[in-house]
């Protein structure tokens, strides 16, 4: 067996019995929906908040696994999510979706994040790719026309953060403790645009194109940073930029993200437009690349660096690898794609319990103090960079392949 046969071999066992079989098996709440939460030591905490992003991962997550591999228990899984969501996170008095909700399925954090809002449009989106079933499609166009109306800043374009349950200003409309305080971050641009572009590919509306064209526009003229390649994280109205670190996480997946939305709405003006400020977010990115091929989390405003390894950056490095290697001709980048699902296979996946471990400390030892399951602890990043990995290496002839 060739070096490719193998990668993809290892990727696809690690899918289905280490990532997904953990959720089915281990994250399924008895009393509806799925557990808010698994520590890091592994324990269930069944009275958990539930989040909308961990839901709508979710459902993106076991759509899409089904869609490519087509086992029964994926459909189930991805119908229990769409379900609950359906019943329990949409507003159905004012619209969008809740932050959150108490174990027993009542709202607790009734802000509109539209972060979460878009997360919902992903998945809705995937479940009708999955199912052709209508509703999901319905209140997936819902959610989108939603935020057009409810979110974006016509001023100077792109989109504010949050609101209070029924649209009015918010206070604190920070997306986690870590970040700033600002109108508009580069993170819910970057994943409104991922809803909408995969909105766009089962429903063709002129609107939602200009939007996702818009949104391109957005991170070429505001948000990504011409001299140093990297995107700005945090801004105001006119889209002055409040942080000056970075996110080789986000660099790496945008890098790639940007190039999918081009191609979805299929202009040709608009790739050659993007094509190279994606190049260069991706060429930045592998700054914090590291001799054993892992990404270090982020570099601060002050030139201090979290050299952490968090399970979903090196999922994204994987993916924006191959990528740069596919669509850039950047030869090395099948190679760092492979160190790095290296270092993934050593340090990240727990072959005991199952799922990976939320990060490595840079001594090497593992983060066990943050979550196997939660909040923000989803099975989306390494679910995509698996089926990212076979979608690739399915579409390219043998005489294409990096290694022999």
């Amino acid at each position: 067996m060739n070096r490719t046969d193998t990668f993809i071999q290892e990727v696809s066992d690690v899918l289905q019995n280490n990532i997904l079989d953990f959720w089915i098996k281990k994250m399924t709440d008895p009393s509806g929906g799925f557990y808010g939460q698994i520590t890091g030591a592994g324990e269930v905490v069944a009275d958990a908040p539930k989040g909308a992003v961990l839901n709508a991962r979710i459902l993106w997550t076991f759509s899409a696994a089904y869609r490519f591999l087509h086992k029964t228990e994926y459909l189930e899984t991805a119908s229990k999510a769409k379900d609950y969501i359906m019943l329990h996170f949409i507003d159905h008095r004012y619209g969008g979706v809740y932050w959150s909700l108490d174990a027993s399925g009542k709202a607790l954090d009734t802000k509109k994040q539209f972060y979460a809002l878009s997360f919902t449009i992903y998945g809705l989106s995937e479940y009708y790719k999955a199912t052709g079933d209508e509703e999901s499609l319905k209140f997936a166009i819902n959610l989108y026309k939603t935020i057009e109306k409810e979110s974006l800043e016509t001023v100077y374009g792109g989109y504010i953060e949050a609101t209070t349950r029924d649209w009015h200003e918010l206070v604190d409309m920070r997306l986690s403790d870590k970040d700033a305080n600002e109108r508009k971050t580069m993170n819910t641009h970057l994943h409104i645009l991922e809803a909408y572009s995969n909105l766009y590919s089962v429903w063709k509306d002129p609107g939602l194109k200009d939007a996702v064209i818009r949104l391109l526009d957005i991170f070429a003229e505001h948000i990504f940073d011409r001299y140093s390649g990297h995107l700005g994280l945090f801004f105001n109205d006119r889209w002055d930029s409040k942080d000056s670190g970075v996110s080789y996480g986000h660099d790496i997946e945008a890098s790639w993200l940007l190039m999918e939305a081009a191609f979805a709405v299929g202009d040709i003006d608009v790739l050659n437009r993007i094509r190279p400020i994606a190049l260069k977010i991706g060429t930045a990115a592998l700054e914090g690349l590291q001799p054993d091929g892992s990404m270090i989390y982020e570099k601060h405003s002050d030139g201090s660096t979290d050299k952490d390894r968090h399970w979903w950056v090196q999922a994204e490095t994987v993916v924006g690898s191959l990528w740069l290697w596919k669509y850039h001709s950047l030869v090395s980048g099948a190679d760092y794609a492979l160190k790095c699902w290296k270092y993934i296979q050593d340090n990240l996946i727990d072959y005991t319990d199952g799922e990976w471990y939320w990060s490595c400390h840079n001594d090497g030892s593992k983060n066990i103090s943050d979550d196997k399951a939660g909040l923000w602890k989803c099975p989306y990043h390494n679910t995509r960079m698996c089926l990212q990995v076979l979608e690739i290496f399915s579409s390219i002839p043998s005489e294409g392949n990096p290694w022999k």
